[in-house]
């Protein structure tokens, strides 16, 4: 079994093909949208394949040591909206190609009208152990 990473962001990828921002969405397009993505989960879950599967907000603070004691918080500055992580889905699957199964069934989830969306997700496998030797 290995572990990867759908990964939900607008960075870098092309346009998806129902390229509607979801603030644009009515709220049934949102409800069709969030139940594909519960259905989905609940698939992955009885076949023993779902790790986690997390939305997040479009706030954040970013954070940083600046020495013993200090870590300052500041509210910006801001990704572009390009830059925005929607979420993610962790996945425990048999094979690459698996993934990429998934992969492909996650981005036809319905967006604006009704259609799929056909949004780019990446896809990154988890980092394991680097093999050791001992002479």
């Amino acid at each position: 079994m290995a572990k990867y990473l759908l990964l939900k962001h607008y960075r870098g990828a092309p346009a998806a093909v129902n390229d509607v921002r979801m603030d644009q969405w009515t709220p049934e397009e949102i409800s069709a949208h969030m139940q594909y993505m519960n259905d989905f989960a609940a698939e992955l879950e009885q076949t023993g394949e779902l790790v986690d599967a997390q939305a997040l907000s479009a706030e954040g603070t970013w954070v940083r040591f600046d020495g013993e004691g200090r870590p300052p918080v500041t509210d910006g500055p801001f990704a572009e909206t390009k830059d925005l992580i929607a979420g993610w889905m962790a996945i425990d699957v048999d094979s690459y190609e698996r993934a990429l199964e998934l992969a492909g069934e996650l981005s036809a989830a319905p967006g604006a009208g009704g259609k799929p969306i056909h949004e780019w997700l990446e896809l990154r496998p988890f980092l394991t152990e680097a093999a050791t030797t001992t002479e």
